[in-house]
């Protein structure tokens, strides 16, 4: 059977609009019978969602040409990152500063190309941050939207449109647990958290040269996970969680009006003159004259601050995992983490990261539903099959049951070689929020979509907004940040025992 063209699948989309509104028409008092509309609903509702995900498949297929081309498919691919400002899925909407700037985008090139009766469509794709430029090349999108500062090593692999914003400065934001500073020379020797993707990372490179000119330690640059977004990593500094990072000064002063704890440092500036930009493929100059066109009549700029605003989740922050009181609770629970955690074949930080979530790792806490201690089981989940343990109130036992029951969601639903053993756990606790049932439907749309259903993270976070909009994306994620906290603690504990080891040897 041969497959449907985009103009096919256009016409589906379409069709599928009018389907839904000749739904909502069927509610008004003519259509007593609520039950026969809902299920006419669901069924709607089931077949939008095939719709999305066949248009969303068909558009990851790899594909590089440029304007011209693009009109005849009558789609434009934006490639962004998932995150709670730039573009996330809330059930059915599509939601974030990048997916508002989008949509803009689209309405402003059908009236300039006066596409009339053929519109082209603008789609936003998401990958992680550090594929986005090696994805544009690819042909997995035609556009990389997500804040890039045109540096030199960039321009060498993609040409970038006339900067949205200029002069834009690069700057150090601190929390709690940052050390004192005086000067961007102070830096000297301190932790600072960046992605070695981004444009702070050679920004840092450039201070250490200069700081290596005056006989000064080199900053101590540390990698940040490329899943986190420079929000994600200011808000584990403003939790205390890290030390120090350096973001857009833009960008921090407007997540510092709503993100508790962050400092953002405007006397200490790491990168001045910085432009920010749209990205195309070297090869696509009539895409790119398009953009140009449209930077001089959109200024996103102006909308940053309401924008960045109105997509600040604001349920949901962090807390500081290393405050003295909870890494108390930590250090007496660990040998207790370690210990299952090697008896199920678990990541024992993952499940202490998963403890601090529920219930900040303390043994006393009860929820309302009669949930028990550091875990959060309820005694008769833990007492029956197939976890068959009893009096989770003691510390040890409620960490044990803990353990076996996301052993037995991994082997139950997600004993796939194909799954790595961190995509399973993170499966196991968005099964627990969600349901098996949900993380099943989750792991369906996103192979339906094109993307990789055995990866969490740019993958199936999508479908899961789209399932079950964004507390089980939050859940997973702040489990995440927390694992990624205990594992700097544990680092620096071993890099201080390695150099402890070193000095006795000499």
């Amino acid at each position: 059977m041969k497959a449907a063209g985009p103009h096919a699948l256009s016409r589906g989309w379409s069709a599928c609009r009018l389907v839904l509104w000749a739904l909502v028409l069927c509610l008004v008092p003519l259509f007593p019978a609520a039950a026969w509309a809902d299920a006419q609903n669901a069924t709607a509702a089931a077949e939008q969602e095939r719709q999305d995900a066949a248009l969303f498949k068909y558009l990851n297929i790899p594909w590089r040409g440029d304007l011209d081309g693009m009109r005849t498919r009558r789609y434009i691919r934006i490639l962004v990152t998932y995150s709670r400002t730039n573009y996330y899925l809330d059930g059915a909407v599509t939601k974030g500063f990048t997916a508002e700037v989008a949509h803009a985008f689209e309405k402003w090139l059908n009236m300039h190309l006066k596409t009339r009766k053929y519109p082209v469509h603008v789609v936003c794709i998401p990958v992680r941050r550090d594929e986005l430029i090696s994805a544009l090349n690819a042909g997995r999108g035609d556009i990389a939207v997500a804040s890039l500062s045109i540096t030199p090593d960039r321009e060498e692999l993609v040409a970038f449109s006339e900067p949205w914003v200029s002069d834009v400065r690069e700057v150090v934001v601190s929390g709690p647990e940052s050390p004192e500073l005086g000067s961007i020379e102070d830096l000297s020797g301190k932790e600072v958290y960046v992605r070695r993707s981004s444009s702070y990372f050679e920004t840092l490179q450039g201070l250490n040269a200069r700081l290596e000119s005056q006989g000064l330690p080199p900053v101590d640059i540390r990698p940040a996970d490329e899943s986190l977004e420079s929000e994600d990593i200011m808000e584990m500094v403003g939790a205390g969680l890290l030390p120090l990072t350096v973001v857009d000064g833009y960008r921090a002063r407007l997540w510092g009006e709503v993100l508790p704890g962050i400092r953002v440092r405007d006397d200490l500036v790491a990168a001045r003159g910085q432009r920010l930009a749209w990205a195309v493929r070297k090869d696509n100059p009539q895409l790119l004259g398009l953009i140009n066109d449209f930077v001089k009549h959109y200024r996103p700029s102006k909308d940053l601050a309401f924008l960045n605003r109105k997509y600040f989740i604001k349920s949901g922050y962090l807390r500081n995992a290393k405050d003295s009181e909870d890494m108390r609770r930590f250090e007496a629970a660990a040998k207790y983490f370690r210990s299952y955690g090697r008896q199920y074949d678990l990541d024992f930080l993952l499940l202490a990261a998963q403890g601090y979530q529920e219930s900040r790792l303390d043994q006393n806490a009860l929820s309302p539903a009669g949930a028990v201690g550091v875990m959060q089981l309820l005694p008769s989940t833990a007492a029956g099959p197939p976890i068959n343990l009893p009096d989770i109130r003691r510390l040890e036992t409620n960490i044990h049951a803990g353990a076996k029951y996301y052993r037995h969601l991994i082997d139950t639903y997600y004993d796939d070689p194909a799954i790595s053993p961190l995509n399973r756990m993170l499966f196991a606790f968005a099964g627990y929020n969600a349901g098996p049932g949900n993380m099943a439907r989750m792991r369906r749309l996103t192979a339906d979509m094109g993307l990789d259903p055995n990866q969490w993270f740019a993958n199936v976070e999508v479908a899961a907004g789209k399932v079950t909009g964004q507390e089980t994306v939050r859940y997973v994620g702040n489990i995440y940040k927390y694992y990624l906290a205990y594992r700097t603690v544990i680092e620096r504990a071993e890099e201080r025992e390695r150099a402890r080891h070193r000095l006795r040897s000499l």
